[in-house]
């Protein structure tokens, strides 16, 4: 991984860091698979855990959404804008094969770049 890409994901993670812990009582933002059916489809749920398959085309964005803790598998990684809650955005380019974690945060996700991104998220129940 390159110094450049390693910086822009520690800039990610700064980010979410700096969303802080939102728990599902205060989170009114929705899950990913019910705000943007048509990016996120469930390939397993059961009391423990929820797991995502996300497939953005170039130019899409999903809708603010929230996401409780979760790691995250980029299958094919690509150029991503990454907005917070607070309207922050941080772009970042995710290499393939990346896996990441992060406590629950609201955010949307745009692939500005020229590929399609395919993540698997595997997000904890509360």
């Amino acid at each position: 991984m390159s110094l450049r890409t390693h910086s822009r994901l520690l800039l990610l993670g700064m980010l979410v860091s700096m969303t802080g812990v939102v728990t599902a009582e205060e989170e009114p933002h929705q899950a990913a698979h019910v705000t943007s059916p048509d990016f996120y489809t469930v390939l397993k749920e059961n009391d423990q855990v929820l797991v995502l398959k996300m497939v953005l085309g170039p130019g899409e964005s999903d809708a603010m959404h929230r996401h409780h803790n979760e790691t995250v598998y980029f299958q094919k990684g690509g150029q991503l804008s990454i907005e917070s809650l607070n309207g922050d955005t941080l772009e970042a380019k995710v290499p393939d094969g990346h896996v990441m974690w992060h406590q629950a945060w609201p955010h949307r996700v745009t692939n500005v770049g020229d590929d399609s991104v395919i993540a698997i998220i595997v997000e904890d129940k509360p």
